[in-house]
């Protein structure tokens, strides 16, 4: 029996892209709206992608500090329905953010001396683990050392993110059993643009780790 994790494709900056990312089997597909990001796109050119896509596959919105009016802006017109903050967010603004009617994911960079105690105040829906790299928010395709989540307790999902690509995500799913991963540059043939064969591989090698 294979362990079923869900899969998210980050980075999505066009249809094609998109579509494929569907078809391969993604469960949700991420739209970045950080303007120093390499796969920045513009709530329009998002609004139009979201509009193609099929029911139950979940749009996410990537940000990073933005301004409470401006999220929320973004959130109703491009029709979001989770967010994902990886600035500096504190829980305070996570919770004011639930008044928004979208799910919460809070994004935490991991080095070596990663404290867990650090998401206790944290109540979102899901947490999400990427590397740290100095002054770069994510989608660096960085790893961190996995097994400082092995054994891991908390009280809501986590994802694991992090210079995953279909040569080594088995290996972390098995290491830490993820409720989900999330890939963008692993995918890749340029920041932006998605190798559409290893987004199928690398849905494939998700979806097949034995239990």
């Amino acid at each position: 029996m294979s362990y079923i994790v869900k899969v998210k494709i980050c980075g999505i900056t066009n249809v094609k892209d998109a579509r494929a990312a569907v078809q391969a089997g993604a469960d949700a597909v991420g739209f970045i709206f950080y303007k120093k990001s390499q796969r920045y796109i513009s709530p329009s050119k998002a609004k139009r992608i979201i509009e193609t896509l099929p029911p139950f596959v979940s749009k996410v919105g990537v940000f990073v500090d933005e301004k409470a009016g401006s999220l929320r802006d973004i959130i109703d017109f491009c029709g979001l329905d989770t967010i994902q903050l990886h600035g500096d967010e504190d829980h305070h603004t996570c919770h004011r953010y639930k008044r928004y009617g979208v799910k919460i994911i809070k994004a935490f960079r991991v080095k070596e001396n990663f404290n867990l105690k650090i998401l206790r105040p944290f109540k979102v829906d899901a947490y999400l683990f990427d590397a740290y790299v100095k002054d770069i928010p994510g989608g660096t395709g960085e790893t961190f050392s996995w097994n400082i989540l092995e054994d891991i307790q908390v009280r809501v999902p986590f994802i694991l993110s992090g210079g995953l690509h279909s040569g080594n995500v088995q290996k972390a799913i098995r290491m830490v059993r993820p409720y989900a991963v999330d890939v963008s540059s692993g995918v890749e043939k340029e920041p932006g643009k998605k190798d559409h064969g290893q987004v199928r591989v690398f849905l494939k090698m998700a979806r097949s780790v034995d239990q």
